[in-house]
């Protein structure tokens, strides 16, 4: 790992809007993704319904219940998800657009597929971390599924998730080295509640495997991916915005039919890890 600071290097960016010039990368300014906090809980709607069984609990009967909770979804298929996060995924000020997870920058909805340039599915729980693909289940899964450059999500690859490293190109704002990946500061916290989430959805008790963090960065294609005390920091430094709140509605509301539960909930990531 890279000796910068294990806590932010830098502090919190209000807004992912400053202006850069990408390398490799016609200039752009990285979308405004809103990164104000949340200053609501859930409604009380959701609590007297869909967390009903979960109320109350910490720990692992925590766990367990909301793993029970948001396993009752409609699965996707891989091909599906293109079309999902052409909405999940929507410029809040350009509709013809997706906003790009660790670049930041608004593209094109057409502008999807393989070669450069590109926008592409980036799997934030690496996809070999438990050798689960592009499965229907944890490999289509699109509360971890986010639009990504074509070039970025290869830096990123497989890496755990920690703070350090060089500056990513075509990516301000995010740090790699040879075994860990740093997201921007506006989305750090949507990474580590992705992270959670497929840690609660996916247990072992299906097809694939059981899902944990860790607080390791040479994980390879074990089930695991850290850095947890990392990512739990990022979580809080970085609460739920409301592009956050509104992809999490439209995936419960259009296609999955199930919630991340620390997007709604962000204090159960410390009642249960």
């Amino acid at each position: 790992m890279s000796s910068r600071s294990p806590v932010y290097a830098r502090p919190l960016l209000a807004t992912a809007a400053s202006i850069v010039v990408l390398t490799g990368i016609a200039a752009t300014a990285p979308a405004a993704t809103p990164t104000t906090a949340a200053t609501t809980s859930p409604s009380a709607a959701l609590d007297d319904t869909y967390y009903r069984d979960a109320l109350g609990k910490t720990g692992a009967a925590l766990k367990s219940s909301l793993h029970t909770i948001i396993s009752d979804q409609t699965k996707l298929t891989y091909t599906q998800v293109w079309d999902a996060l052409k909405l999940t995924d929507q410029d809040p000020a350009n509709s013809s657009n997706v906003i790009l997870l660790y670049t930041g920058r608004s593209q094109a909805k057409t502008g999807n597929g393989g070669d450069t340039g590109d926008w592409n599915r980036e799997h934030v729980w690496a996809k070999s971390h438990g050798d689960f693909g592009t499965a229907t289940g944890p490999g289509t899964d699109i509360h971890h599924l986010r639009p990504e450059d074509v070039g970025v999500n290869s830096i990123r690859g497989n890496k755990d998730f920690d703070n350090g490293g060089g500056a990513v190109s075509g990516a301000p704002g995010n740090f790699t080295d040879g075994d860990s990946f740093e997201p921007r500061d506006a989305v750090k916290g949507d990474v580590a509640r992705m992270i959670l989430y497929m840690a609660v959805r996916y247990e072992g008790d299906d097809s694939f495997a059981d899902l944990e963090p860790n607080d390791s960065v040479s994980n390879g294609s074990a089930p695991n991916i850290g850095r947890l005390s990392v990512l739990k920091q990022w979580s809080q430094e970085d609460p739920p915005d409301s592009f956050e709140q509104n992809r999490n509605e439209v995936i419960f509301d259009r296609f999955q039919h199930n919630r991340n539960p620390f997007i709604d909930h962000p204090e159960w990531v410390e009642a249960i890890w």
